[in-house]
């Protein structure tokens, strides 16, 4: 192997020499590109081959090009590239196909084959890096579209992208992608091949000699794929999708007229057909004959006529359509036309008007979903229409008692209201819901009661909630108990909240945040009570949160009552209860944080404490452990050995 490698730096050296005469590189700079190489090129020779080392080899060589090619520009000169960068491309691509046949089912690592091809090499390199790609991911049909793009775009071949797309609906002939891109790519060429007869006739040269069958012009190699794929894939959707295409093409206003007519025979009874037509009303424009709008208050009247067209399409749609998703279709589309900004009050007064008789019809019918309940309640409740608010969210939570969402708007429209039968809802609505769902509920009638009622009445409302929601549910509604605990009665209150609830599992680490940073904000801060706190919030999290470990030493250290002596052994059990990645990330913490606050370690002896050399020795030793990547977890004993060694070199002297 020593020799494969030694050949392969060899190969290398005429590069480096041109990199050194030119100077773009010093010599120091070379010998260490060559040490690099090397150790690059023994991963990539020996026995056991991983892939993360081709990819360091390559990610290598790239950040040698392009440092080259700026040190190119710095100092303005641009020959010797046959040399130097065509050599170090060659070198990348060898490596890549070495990867690429190792890994063939790493579809990243083909992308990133054709990204650097598209970058460094030739088109005639990519065009085979694709083929042989395709030939082993050809159940993908996303790298075919990309294939015969790059074919379409960048090689200018619309015979070769042709040919792709063929063969992949060989592969994937249900595909709508596959048809849409292709029908697109026809399109383009047509267009393509028009703009380059216009600029021969420009030119005045003959064009009759140029092979430009009319047929093409047209778009008719688009109008047979649309043909093809309609005996393949059904539904409304897909050919919209095809419509959408075609309308972005001027010229193929034949073909347009061809999609749009299948579309309303084809799929008379889907809702999307029914919503493109009306929809499509919008986008005519005046007749060349009639005057074209100009004042302000002209155009807000024709944008109110096109909207009135669009909604008598509707209109016929759900009389020939009764369903659900043709009323959604409808009352969405007046929503939007609803929240577009205009300055005409009549045309906002308009849409407000025809939103809310759609919605009223749909009701009537019982064909509104339940989010659509929702949106007509908030728009009620926006335009301050109570009574008719409360009409609807009776009948929403009639038809959807299961619903915690309805509930939740009846109390909404009931608090607006400021009805009395508030509480008597709320015990209605946990009747008819499963304890499980009811937490937004909860939540609601407590924060309607913290502003309304008496503090009793909130705290029996949180105490009834806390017995009603368990599991990791009422985790939420601990942590605004306390809260709300906090800003009514102050810290006496969130403490008493705290110790009855501090047997109550589940917790968050934010529940035993709250209180710590409760206790901080008083004038007499206790480290007593800290202690206690971080004690039971490690109990539960202690395995898991390194920074509840670190923030109890910044505790002891920080606090004037603290006990920094205390700090060897909250870091002891940490190391015990910390497990895999959270230990190293408290490791690290620990010595960036001893490194960084040596000098107030010193200052303890200002402020009548001993100087702690057990914490000076003990965080060189784990920053010196971490700066040099050996203080991963099966380091743990020996970290602690160090930290008692330290404690006794300091307990001695």
């Amino acid at each position: 192997m020593a020799e494969i490698i030694q050949e392969r730096i060899e190969d290398r050296l005429p590069e480096l020499e041109q990199l050194e005469r030119i100077g773009l590189f010093s010599h120091a700079e070379i010998k260490a590109i060559i040490k690099k190489a090397s150790d690059l090129e023994y991963k990539i020779q020996r026995r056991a081959l991983f892939k993360e080392d081709f990819i360091n080899y390559v990610q290598y060589e790239i950040n040698l090009l392009e440092l080259i090619q700026r040190r190119r520009t710095r100092i303005g000169y641009s020959f010797k590239k046959d040399e130097i960068e065509n050599s170090i491309v060659h070198r990348v691509q060898g490596v890549f196909r070495r990867a690429s046949a190792k890994w063939k089912d790493d579809v990243q690592l083909w992308l990133s084959y054709v990204v650097f091809c598209k970058k460094w090499a030739g088109k005639a390199q990519l065009s085979k890096v694709f083929s042989a790609m395709l030939a082993i991911h050809s159940n993908k049909p996303a790298l075919w579209i990309m294939a015969a793009k790059w074919e379409m775009e960048d090689r200018l071949s619309s015979e070769s992208a042709r040919q792709l797309f063929l063969r992949a609906l060989c592969f994937h002939p249900e595909c709508p992608k596959l048809y849409q891109e292709y029908f697109r790519m026809e399109l383009m060429h047509a267009e393509k091949l028009r703009k380059e007869k216009q600029e021969f006739e420009k030119a005045k040269m003959d064009v009759e000699t140029l092979d430009y069958p009319e047929e093409i012009l047209k778009g008719e190699l688009a109008r047979i794929i649309y043909k093809n794929s309609l005996s393949m894939i059904k539904g409304a959707e897909f050919h919209v999708s095809l419509l959408s295409i075609a309308q972005l093409f001027d010229f193929a206003k034949d073909l347009q007229r061809e999609i749009y007519d299948d579309l309303q025979a084809l799929h008379t009874d889907d809702p999307l057909t029914w919503d493109y037509v009306a929809r499509r009303e919008l986008e005519i424009e005046s007749q060349p004959g009639e005057e074209q709008p100009t004042t302000k208050q002209s155009k807000a009247v024709e944008v109110g006529r096109k909207e009135e067209r669009c909604c008598a399409v509707y209109e016929e749609a759900v009389e020939s359509l009764p369903t659900e998703a043709m009323w959604k279709c409808y009352i969405n589309f007046c929503l939007e036309r609803f929240a577009k900004k205009t300055s005409s009050q009549f045309l906002r007064e308009k849409r407000l008007e025809r939103t809310m008789v759609a919605f009223r019809k749909a009701h009537e019918l019982r064909l509104l979903p339940e989010f659509q309940y929702k949106q007509w309640i908030e728009l009620l409740l926006r335009h301050d229409f109570f009574k008719e608010a409360l009409e609807v969210v009776v009948a929403g939570t009639e038809l959807f008692r299961d619903s915690v969402t309805m509930w939740q708007m009846k109390l909404r429209v009931l608090i607006d209201t400021k009805s009395p039968d508030i509480a008597m809802v709320v015990e209605e609505a946990f009747v008819h819901l499963k304890p499980q769902v009811c937490l937004p509920l909860w939540i609601s009638w407590a924060e309607w009661s913290e502003g309304a009622q008496s503090q009793e009445d909130t705290e029996a409302i949180f105490k009834k909630a806390i017995l009603a929601v368990t599991g990791a549910d009422s985790v939420t509604l601990k942590d605004k108990y306390v809260d709300w605990a906090y800003r009514s009665g102050g810290y006496k209150k969130a403490r008493a909240v705290f110790k009855s609830l501090q047997e109550s599992r589940p917790f968050s680490v934010d529940f035993f945040r709250k209180i710590i940073q409760f206790e901080k904000e008083q004038e007499s801060c206790k480290m007593a009570n800290l202690r206690e706190y971080y004690e039971r919030a490690l109990r539960e999290f202690g395995s898991v949160d390194s920074d509840l470990w670190m923030d109890y030493i910044k505790e002891e250290l920080n606090h004037p009552l603290g006990r920094p002596e205390n700090c060897g052994q909250i870091y002891w059990r940490a190391m015990k209860m910390l497990q895999g990645e959270s230990a190293e990330a408290f490791v690290a913490k620990h010595a960036m944080h001893q490194a960084g606050h040596l000098k107030e370690n010193c200052c303890l002896v200002a402020r009548g404490y001993l100087l702690r050399p057990d914490l000076l020795w003990y965080a060189f030793v784990v920053e010196n452990m971490e700066r040099t990547g050996k203080c991963g977890e099966e380091n743990k004993s020996i970290q602690m050995d160090l930290y008692f060694r330290s404690f006794t070199h300091s307990f001695i002297h």
